[in-house]
């Protein structure tokens, strides 16, 4: 369980570092374009539906990452006032209903990509995209976000079989302000040594 909870977290680091990627290339293209129609009134064409698609398939591809660094934004106005045991159980109905939501969302998305597929459908739009692509890329997040967010369930019914809480509150629960403060500080530390190397 443990190598295969280790497999789901590389899986979700690679895919947000894809997602970022891609989110560079839009800004890139998007750039590119801008310039060639203020110096020379000429336009590449497609800037902003490629930069669509690209914002569609990051926002999915992201999402396994959130998920396991804990990023989803959560109320916890009344959660801090409870006790332990019971948050922990919160916490699974929290991970339970994201993923029955997210199952409906998966189905849709693969039901799109399909019914493109069999149609051969493309965009309206001067590019003619096949729509089999950027839809089938979409929804791949969404199926890597469920692989990822069964992996996590399945350690946390391990951990509460075990009887390991506390390491149930690491995995899934709504992160602390220590946390956030040690994770800020963390990286101005890290940003400071940057600097320094750089400087030297």
């Amino acid at each position: 369980m443990e190598r295969l909870y280790c497999m789901a977290v590389k899986l979700s680091r690679i895919s947000a570092w894809v997602g970022g990627g891609l989110l560079l290339l839009s800004a890139a293209i998007t750039t590119v374009d801008v310039i060639l129609r203020k110096l020379f009134n000429i336009s590449m064409g497609g800037s902003d539906e490629i930069a669509g698609y690209i914002l569609a398939i990051t926002t999915s591809w992201g999402l396994s990452f959130a998920l396991l660094s804990r990023a989803n934004i959560r109320i916890d106005a009344l959660y801090a006032r409870l006790p332990g045991k019971l948050t922990i159980w919160l916490d699974m109905l929290g991970l339970i209903l994201v993923g029955a939501f997210m199952s409906f969302v998966t189905w849709f998305a693969i039901g799109v990509w399909f019914e493109s597929v069999s149609v051969g459908a493309t965009a309206n739009t001067p590019l003619q995209t096949p729509l089999m692509i950027p839809q089938g890329l979409w929804a791949a997040g969404f199926i890597i976000f469920m692989c990822v967010l069964l992996i996590l369930l399945t350690r946390v019914l391990v951990l509460l079989w075990r009887g390991d809480h506390k390491e149930v509150s690491a995995i899934a629960g709504i992160r602390t302000v220590e946390e956030e403060v040690h994770d800020e500080v963390a990286s101005v530390i890290d940003h400071i040594k940057e600097e320094r190397r750089h400087a030297c």
